[in-house]
């Protein structure tokens, strides 16, 4: 199987920032699928989570611009099994920096999502020159703003369907820049999760 011929879907989680017990609990969740090597607007999910801390830490209330008025009857993580299976079941699951995304995942014990494929590694591996990987910064060097605010009016970063779609725009321009890595590629062989 080919990347064009797979299904993929980004996944990514914001929080509510480290709590004084040491959990970092979701509080928006945001997934974007792409088939045929094009993202599919009609497949992305948004939806903010019932706050289990009670509390925002304020830095990351500064990062993301979320408030506690928006979480106002969100519901728990748990009741978004149905949209959360049925968008991510039978896709490599991508997500940029994927550790955080595989532990909120957790909720669901046993979903058997996968196989992953972290932008981050893949980014480290197809362009081992450049000197940030962060996601945001990934974007900035291959100018693809504009690309992913036609499908996120109105979001920005740091909103978890925003930056499941740049994983998504990432993940299309890092194989499309990298020809003797498509020409060889195996979405087998990627095993970067």
């Amino acid at each position: 199987m080919t990347w064009l011929t797979a299904e993929f879907a980004a996944i990514d989680f914001e929080s509510a920032g480290s709590q004084p017990d040491g959990t970092d609990p979701p509080i928006q969740i945001g997934i974007a699928c792409m088939k045929g090597g094009q993202l599919l607007p009609e497949t992305f999910f948004r939806s903010y989570l019932q706050n289990t801390s009670r509390e925002l830490h304020c830095v990351a209330t500064t990062i993301h611009g979320i408030r506690p008025d928006q979480l106002t009857n969100a519901p728990p993580l748990l009741s978004l099994w149905p949209e959360v299976r049925n968008r991510l079941t039978n896709r490599y699951v991508v997500a940029h920096g994927a550790g955080t995304e595989r532990r909120h995942l957790r909720v669901f014990p046993f979903h058997g999502f996968g196989p992953w494929i972290d932008t981050l590694q893949l980014a480290r591996k197809l362009q081992p020159s450049l000197n940030d990987y962060s996601l945001g910064s990934l974007i900035a060097a291959f100018r693809l703003e504009e690309e992913i605010d036609q499908f996120c009016k109105n979001l920005h970063w740091h909103d978890a369907l925003y930056d499941a779609v740049a994983c998504l725009v990432l993940l299309q321009t890092l194989i499309k820049t990298s020809p003797h890595f498509l020409d060889n590629c195996q979405l087998a062989s990627l095993g970067l999760g």
